[in-house]
């Protein structure tokens, strides 16, 4: 997954014992939506990197946040703030479908009168395009993501002729598209939300476009991409706003998105009002926050958002073959400490479990706290991590630590390194620079005992987080992309996966409780020690009003607004 490793970038701009005192975001009811005496400006937008191509087939969350203004799919994550932003509504699909044929089949009907930035007008088959074109550009989800889709195998297999007329099947003129899928896929319609499914004329090239924007269906569209430079969105002069729940008409005028400035003086920018708000998948520097949340508080938020951090232990190497012994290091490690190595327990809340909080499925749950399983962490239980230590015979045997050379790496990396020798093992840490970690420890080959590993969500659901990274179907032996780093393998547990998934389709509120049971297995069987749920800080301009953060999109720019 490519969002894995950004926000190990951001646990390194965190620092031990930060203080952070912050605004936080209210309801969409409490912020309301504002009037027309708000609309108009130029949004000013800083960011250290340009996004590279930003192909909507292509592109893996560097330009999402432009591209959910400026393009649409068949439903979309409603743009609130807060849980309910987690939620579908129907955007370029006049209503939300239900699944038929078992979870098998969906039939959008489309909106009428919607034309492209281009003035070209949207048409249910471009649909069938899209995805025959993510499939010949070599899409990085169309695999992973789309492949239930009728005829998708052999446009794995041959991209170039990919033909999905059995599996998209689009009439024009009654304005309806109906997928086909070879199984119940319980979170395809979350996947269509994405900005890979996101509508684009039939003449878009069978290429990468590259630098090249695509027209789009929503508000804004893009007046300028120079790499290295910036970018520019203005109005989208053929948008006629039709649900402000997915795409929002937007009250800014227009965005100028720029790039390269270092960190340190983007945020001296937002300070002096010369910019509006800061795009950084490093975070804030850690030795700025005490600042920022003291003089700059009203313009400082604090948000949750859905990942984790995990020191995995790999389920195939001993010592961590034995269940005992990884049931073991859960309950010795103290969590308070590890969170006070990203920032403390307000940018890093302990957990013990797979699920993030506010989650589909999430149910709080920690057997591995002193005095008794319960839903919290509260302290660690050394009697009894050296209780199952004895009882798995494996005291004193050799343990290497492989962690990414930043700070967090190195800090996690010596904690574990020294709680491991407490326990009576004889326990080493190797630290390496993260172009060289990342392949490493997830090539399958190489069997590396322990590591520091972090994961988003690329949508709220939770397969994306248990079925890639603890599921049978996940761990790929003999492969160079493992998303299942700890090799754990419980076909029945996988099989309990399966089913949620197929659920999910038909009856989403029984699936998440399967899911939450689920997690409790997993957590149970301790292929991890689950470490912190991170939360991010922003920091916006004074002018900047209406500040919502989503929980998929994070800060919604469509809803603010800068007079």
């Amino acid at each position: 997954m490519a969002r894995h490793w950004k926000s190990l970038a951001v646990a390194a701009s965190l620092a031990v014992g930060v203080s952070v005192a912050v605004a936080t975001a209210g309801t969409a009811s409490e912020q309301g939506s504002g009037g027309s005496d708000h609309r108009g400006g130029t949004m000013i937008i800083l960011t250290p990197d340009n996004p590279g191509s930003v192909d909507t087939a292509i592109n893996y969350g560097t330009a999402w946040a432009e591209l959910i203004l400026t393009h649409d799919g068949l439903v979309a994550f409603r743009k609130v703030g807060g849980v309910e932003g987690g939620e579908l509504v129907p955007d370029l699909a006049s209503a939300m479908p239900r699944a038929t044929n078992g979870g098998r089949t969906y039939t959008f009907r489309i909106r009428s009168g919607i034309r492209y930035s281009d003035g070209t007008t949207f048409r249910a088959s471009d649909f069938r395009n899209v995805f025959e074109r993510m499939f010949k550009v070599k899409g990085p989800t169309a695999g992973s993501f789309y492949s239930t889709i009728v005829g998708a195998d052999a446009c794995l297999a041959k991209p170039a002729t990919c033909n999905l007329s059995k599996g998209i099947v689009a009439n024009d003129a009654a304005r309806t598209v109906t997928f086909r899928l070879t199984r119940a896929d319980g979170e395809f319609l979350q996947k269509l939300a994405l900005p890979f499914a996101f509508a684009v004329p039939q003449t878009a090239p069978n290429t990468d476009a590259g630098t090249k924007p695509l027209p789009g269906t929503g508000a804004y569209t893009w007046a300028e991409y120079t790499p290295n430079r910036q970018i520019r969105l203005v109005r989208n002069p053929f948008f006629k706003q039709w649900s402000s729940a997915a795409q929002p008409g937007g009250f800014v005028d227009g965005f100028t998105i720029k790039f390269g400035l270092p960190l340190e003086a983007e945020i001296t920018q937002v300070q002096n009002g010369q910019a509006d708000a800061i795009l950084s998948p490093g975070g804030l520097p850690a030795d700025r926050l005490g600042e920022l949340s003291t003089k700059f508080a009203s313009q400082t938020h604090l948000n949750p958002v859905p990942g984790v951090f995990y020191m995995i232990m790999n389920t195939k190497v001993a010592p961590f073959d034995n269940v005992l012994v990884r049931r073991a290091l859960n309950y010795a490690t103290d969590r308070n400490a590890t969170s006070k190595i990203f920032g403390g327990s307000k940018l890093a809340r302990p957990t013990c479990q797979v699920l993030p909080p506010n989650f589909p499925g999430y149910r709080p749950y920690c057997p591995y706290s002193k005095g008794g399983g319960g839903t919290t962490w509260r302290a660690p239980d050394l009697a009894k991590a050296r209780e199952l230590i004895e009882r798995s015979g494996t005291k004193g045997q050799e343990i290497t630590i492989v962690n990414p050379n930043i700070p967090p790496g190195k800090s996690t990396g010596l904690y574990f390194r020294d709680l491991l020798n407490s326990l009576g093992y004889k326990a080493k840490l190797k630290l390496l620079a993260l172009p060289v970690f990342d392949p490493l420890v997830k090539n399958s080959r190489n069997k590396i005992q322990m590591n520091l590993q972090v994961w988003f969500a690329d949508y709220p659901a939770p397969s994306n987080f248990l079925y890639v990274l603890t599921s049978c179907a996940g761990f790929r032996p003999n492969s160079d992309s493992n998303p299942n780093v700890a090799e754990f393998c419980d076909r029945k547990i996988t099989a309990r996966m399966d089913r949620a998934l197929a659920l999910g389709a038909t009856n989403p509120k029984a699936a998440n409780g399967l899911w939450a049971s689920i997690d409790r297995q997993v957590t149970d069987q301790a292929p991890w020690v689950a470490l912190m749920n991170p939360q991010v800080v922003t920091f916006v301009s004074k002018r900047l009003g209406n500040y919502q953060f989503n929980p998929q999109w994070q800060l919604l720019f469509s809803k603010a607004w800068v007079q």
